[in-house]
């Protein structure tokens, strides 16, 4: 510091400065953020199912009534460039290791009668806590793998209550071979084809349960919601009450289980110290995901990019927006970071700690450059700061090729200028289609070389 400066610092607060700098240097030495009361930060993570990125009123949707995240997006931030997968398991396998789903070898969508999953050997969130003593409760749709060996409670969650995958995977209504859709505590099913309109509420039940359990302990709770998947239900005090139908009714529903959990931290006067994530795992399905094109399924904007707010008063600032590249990769990293875990060093992650960018305002870019695969994971695209390629044109991106229909060559498209995809500017701008090109294959040279294997369920004696 200059002495100059030195000097004109009233002593009071320099002595807040020096305090100020104690603090940061601390924090750097732990890894871990600190409430002022100097207890562990709890974390809730709730992850919604197929629920596009305009659903919800923080991002432009004024047919539903979304009161409580319209709060909680004031009182937190909003990250505008958030991203998943186009489908179910391969967004889950990104955000419980904090890897694209290609490198830990987990397909796009698990069946039931899948006999592969998330590998055991795999660091998931929920072991990230557990390093830290916290205590770990899944509560919704897993579809990670039904095999024993690939439940929640195998891969670092105390305790498990949900669907372990889709909600229409079940005999009821469109899949008689299939097995009955299983709810299940922990490793063992409970009951079969439950009623679904009761599921938010059941679910919401379990997490308030958790949070008054755990008041005076760290807590991690995943909330992986089994709505807004098809088939749609929602209970008796939302049904046929929205502006949109039951996708609609389903989203007011979602709204309602985010208010109670939010009025059970402030309740317990925990709420200070909880960071709450809100997002969900791919884009809409059959619907559209306007402004953005594309839905789910695709690799369009439409069907990657998220609905994301996160909330920890004195921690992000109120009111705040985010336009950075990030996404559910990111959150191992970040959560390590916030609850003073270390990573893993014997393997390889794609994402990076976005704590930076939760906490100051208008933080650079952790990393300026995302890969885009489809369900069948395939690299189709990649993005590297405004510009997004398409590799091998549109009908690589998921969708069924027409018949007659010709591949069309690398598409461009500059998302700053052209957020819904309109225009592809690849013929003006060579020099760039071929950088990006050029680095999606540096990429997925170096994800083939450190893949990771899935597991295997083990044979049935």
């Amino acid at each position: 510091m200059p002495k100059l400066l030195f000097r004109s610092i009233p002593c009071c607060t320099f002595l807040a400065l020096i305090a100020a700098w104690v603090s940061a240097f601390t924090l750097l030495a732990t890894g871990a953020e600190q409430s002022s009361s100097g207890r562990s930060p709890n974390v809730i993570l709730i992850f919604i199912d197929d629920m596009g990125y305009a659903d919800i009123g923080p991002f432009g949707n004024t047919e539903v009534k979304t009161p409580h995240l319209d709060k909680f997006a004031k009182e937190g931030m909003k990250f505008t460039s958030f991203y998943a997968t186009p489908v179910c398991s391969m967004s889950r396998a990104c955000l419980m290791t904090g890897c694209y789903n290609v490198r830990v070898s987990v397909p796009g969508v698990l069946f039931p009668n899948s006999t592969v999953g998330l590998h055991p050997d795999e660091v998931t969130l929920g072991d990230i806590a557990k390093q830290k003593g916290y205590a770990t409760k899944a509560i919704g749709k897993w579809h990670l793998g039904f095999q024993p060996e690939f439940l929640p409670t195998k891969q670092g969650f105390d305790s498990y209550f949900g669907i372990p995958y889709s909600n229409d995977m079940g005999q009821k209504p469109a899949r008689p071979n299939f097995p009955p859709l299983p709810l299940m505590r922990d490793d063992k099913i409970v009951e079969t084809e439950p009623d679904q309109s009761q599921l938010t509420k059941r679910y919401t039940e379990e997490a308030v349960k958790l949070i008054r359990e755990q008041k005076d302990n760290p807590f991690f709770l995943y909330l992986p919601h089994s709505m807004i998947h098809f088939p749609l239900f929602a209970s008796a005090d939302f049904k046929g009450k929205s502006k949109m139908g039951l996708i609609g009714d389903t989203i007011e529903e979602i709204d309602w289980s985010v208010g109670q959990i939010m009025q059970t931290l402030q309740e317990l006067k925990l709420d200070d110290n909880t960071l709450v994530i809100f997002t969900s795992d791919n884009g809409p399905a059959a619907r559209t995901a306007a402004p953005l094109r594309g839905n789910k399924g695709t690799s369009f904007e439409g069907g990657v990019r998220e609905p994301c707010i996160m909330r920890w008063p004195g921690k992000i600032e109120a009111g705040s927006s985010c336009n950075q590249i990030a996404g559910n990769i990111d959150m191992l990293p970040t959560l390590a970071k916030i609850v003073g875990a270390q990573v893993p060093t014997d393997r390889v992650l794609d994402g990076r700690d976005i704590t930076s960018l939760m906490f100051t305002k208008d933080a650079p870019a952790v990393r300026d450059t995302h890969l885009y695969f489809n369900g069948g994971s395939q690299l189709v695209g990649i993005r590297t700061g405004e510009w997004k390629l398409f590799l091998g044109g549109i009908p690589a991106l998921g969708n069924k090729k027409k018949k007659g229909e010709a591949l069309v060559g690398p598409s461009l498209y500059n998302l700053t200028k052209d957020l819904a995809e309109t225009t592809n500017v690849a013929a003006e701008n060579p020099e760039i289609v071929e950088r990006l090109k050029t680095a999606a294959e540096k990429h997925l040279a170096e994800i083939k070389a450190n893949q990771r294997p899935a597991g295997q369920a083990k044979a049935s004696e």
